[in-house]
């Protein structure tokens, strides 16, 4: 085993170990919580050790990144999740290899999703990015569409061609109300996810938590967290 891989098998070894005791704690099962981990800034030969230890869903938040991975990775089994900000002039990239989009947050791109997706003959997966410090329709610092506007969007996404209503994803929040206080953002969007499944029963995903949060996202309800430095470490910087 090489130091790399044997340094990632321990990593996701701890992560596992939090997600299993996270979901003892709140008297959940391990199956109900995936573990998407975010590989942005790491090459793809870590993609394909991280496939080796058992990792079927990775994610990336840059399209110019994401690309050339998802490429090189195109012989393994791995469901790509894009995080990142998405603008329009990327999503003909995007929907080539990613199979979910977590951070759909406004009218314009999911018409874009859509043609892209119906051009390349794909389904794609969506998730609405919730921005729990956004109010009155605004849009968050991070992206995403205010509580208020979730359940236009989702008729928006449920009614376009080629695309597949998941659920919902959030980052908590730096600033508003919930800053600083994790586990009520994560209860908060849990709330806007019962209201959401109410008329979308299929859209039970429930994006939230990472490296930092995950027992409370866990804790709140999650099916998913995004974990990138507990696995991978921290992260080089850029430029």
């Amino acid at each position: 085993m090489t130091d790399r891989k044997a340094q990632l098998a321990a990593n996701l070894a701890q992560v596992e170990e939090r997600i299993t005791s996270s979901c003892t704690s709140a008297g959940r099962k391990r199956e109900e919580v995936t573990l998407i981990v975010v590989t942005k800034t790491y090459p793809a030969s870590d993609v394909r050790i991280l496939h080796e230890l058992g990792v079927r869903h990775v994610a990336e938040n840059r399209d110019q990144d994401a690309a050339p991975k998802a490429t090189a990775c195109a012989d393994l089994s791995l469901t790509w999740h894009f995080v990142g900000q998405l603008q329009t002039n990327k999503v003909r990239s995007v929907t080539s290899y990613a199979d979910v989009v977590q951070s759909v947050d406004r009218a314009k791109l999911v018409t874009a999703l859509s043609a892209a997706a119906v051009r390349g003959e794909r389904e794609l997966g969506c998730l609405i990015q919730v921005a729990l410090d956004a109010e009155g329709g605004a849009r968050g610092e991070r992206g995403g569409v205010a509580p208020d506007g979730v359940e236009e969007l989702a008729a928006a996404i449920g009614a376009a061609p080629g695309l597949r209503l998941d659920g919902l994803m959030t980052v908590a929040p730096l600033a508003g109300e919930y800053a600083g206080r994790q586990r009520a953002a994560f209860d908060r969007l849990m709330e806007i996810s019962s209201r959401l499944r109410a008329g979308h029963p299929a859209a039970n995903m429930v994006s939230a938590g990472m490296s930092g949060d995950l027992e409370d996202a866990v804790a709140a309800g999650a099916t998913h967290v995004r974990v990138g430095t507990a696995v991978l470490g921290v992260r080089p910087r850029l430029g």
